[in-house]
Parts: C-alpha cells; structure tokens; sequence
C-alpha cells in the first residue's frame, strides 16, 4: 500500500497514543504503512483485536500477524456531542460505533467527517489517517455503493 500523507487536522490526536509495547508495536507499524493487521491463532484460525499474547478463542500462543482489508459492518453506535478530548472538538458530532469486522472480530471506532447519518448494518470500511511521520490512527467511513 502507498504511506498516506501526514492530515494536519488529525494533529492534535498524538497525545492520544499510547506509548510502545511488545503487542501494540506490530499494529502500529502496519497503520503507519497504510495498514490494518489482525492476530490470527494458528491453532483454531480464528481472528482477534486487541492484541494479545494469547488466542482469546482457545488459549493457544500460536499467533501470527495476517493484513485484513478491514471491511465489516456498524454493530452499534453512539453520537456523540461532547468534547471529550480536545482533539475531538473540530469533529463534534462524530460518531464511536462497534464495527464487526468480516474477518471476524468486533472493534470500536471513531467516525469523523461523516456527511450522512449512519445505522446498524451500514457497510464501512477503513481510513487510516497519518498523523505524524511515525504514527497513524485507524477510523472507518461508509462504503459507498
């Protein structure tokens, strides 16, 4: 995938990130190349975010890290109108919905810039913003039709 360019609006979510760790560090790699990578267990194949140094399904430690296209669907959502975090304010109201990813596993998501309303069921996809040099933020966005 091409490295997206750095979205100077999307600046003041760097405080956000939280630091470096042995789990956290392949994701993050892989969202500043324009990426989304999933754990796969090895030993009942079934996918997993959060990271972890185990398979939430069966226990193994058999984990590898597979490139998912990241496509699902909106679980559940909530609008929200308060600034929680400044670096909210310029979206306000956005959307935090549960996406339930094709590939298996459920995450939450910020949906900023939307320009329709969304519901339970809509078809989204990833956006994956680069917010400094070295780091990226992972949201989600409608699929159009």
């Amino acid at each position: 995938m091409n490295e997206p360019p750095i979205a100077d609006k999307f600046a003041a979510f760097e405080e956000l990130i939280p630091p470096l760790d042995d789990l956290n560090t392949p994701y993050r790699e892989a969202l500043s190349r324009g990426e989304l990578i999933l754990q796969q267990c090895q030993s009942c194949t079934s996918y997993q975010y959060p990271f972890e140094s185990f398979c939430y399904e069966c226990g193994s430690n058999l984990l590898e890290h597979k490139v998912s296209r990241g496509q699902g669907f909106i679980y559940s959502f909530v609008k929200v109108h308060q600034p929680y975090h400044s670096a909210f304010k310029p979206f306000i109201p956005y959307t935090v919905a549960t996406i339930q990813l094709d590939d298996g596993p459920r995450l939450l998501s910020a949906m900023l810039d939307l320009t329709t309303e969304v519901k339970i069921g809509d078809r989204v996809k990833p956006r994956i913003e680069k917010i400094t040099a070295s780091e990226s933020m992972l949201m989600y966005e409608l699929e159009r039709s």
